[in-house]
């Protein structure tokens, strides 16, 4: 599992960032960039994307999988406990780390990502993750990446250009994307039943989690909805609530202001 990592490397204060599903650990560069001065940020790809390794059997891509090499990590890290953000998939190991007995996990900030996740939104992931795409110029590939992406709510063409940039790779004739295709078996044909299934063990997690929470919506989320993020600041760890406007599934952390967000939660009292 490849990571990379910004700030002194002897900082006992460490900041472990995950990404979501298809994305790479470069998506925190912004954020790290900025937070560089007072914590030692490290930033994995999770296995089957980025430049990290794919698996051999792909029916082992899931929750279980991922945290136990997030927790690998940890210990390789030299420190006692870590502080925590994970957009979307990363902050479902997030909440799977953090409720567990003596979890290493210190403060815990979950990007728009809860116990409960709207069926609808779980199938149109599932839905673009399984096809695998090809483009004949970068430019494809970024109008490509905008179009699923939208809820990013990024500004500025440039800002989408370094987005896609670390989360494609030319083959020598096309550009593809830099994650193992059999990802999507995880994700693929969710039901009402399993997710009903799913979102119980999830609430016994999060309602498990000793540490303080941030909980990050992007205001338009299709993903998690309002009233699941008023649920998560009235139980369990009781998680304090920013919502983001203009944004949907998810925030990405490329602005000033949405870094001050992480910054007053980390560093503040």
């Amino acid at each position: 599992m490849r990571y990379a990592e910004w700030g002194a490397a002897d900082n006992p204060r460490v900041l472990l960032c995950v990404h979501g599903l298809t994305r790479v650990g470069d998506d925190f560069s912004h954020l790290a960039e900025n937070l560089g001065d007072s914590y030692r940020i490290v930033c994995p790809d999770v296995v089957g994307r980025g430049r990290s390794d794919w698996l051999a059997d792909p029916t082992l891509y899931g929750i279980p999988q991922y945290a136990f090499d997030i927790t690998s990590l940890i210990a390789r890290l030299n420190v006692d406990r870590v502080d925590f953000l994970g957009t979307s998939m990363g902050g479902l190991i997030g909440m799977s780390l953090a409720g567990q007995p003596n979890a290493p996990i210190g403060r815990l900030i979950l990007n728009d990502v809860g116990p409960r996740l709207q069926l609808e939104a779980l199938v149109r992931i599932g839905d673009y993750v399984g096809e695998q795409k090809r483009f004949a110029d970068f430019d494809q590939a970024i109008e490509y990446v905008r179009s699923i992406s939208t809820g990013f709510g990024l500004r500025t063409p440039q800002q989408w250009r370094e987005l896609t940039e670390p989360a494609m790779r030319f083959d020598g004739s096309n550009w593809v994307f830099r994650y193992d295709p059999g990802i999507a078996l995880s994700v693929k044909g969710p039901t009402p039943e399993s997710n009903a299934l799913a979102e119980a063990k999830l609430w016994q997690l999060y309602d498990a989690i000793q540490g303080p929470v941030l909980l990050v919506r992007g205001a338009e989320s299709d993903l998690l909805s309002r009233a699941t993020a008023i649920e998560m600041t009235q139980r369990g760890p009781r998680a304090q609530l920013v919502e983001i406007a203009q944004v949907g599934h998810a925030p990405m952390f490329f602005d000033a202001d949405q870094i001050a967000i992480v910054r007053r939660f980390l560093l503040g009292p």
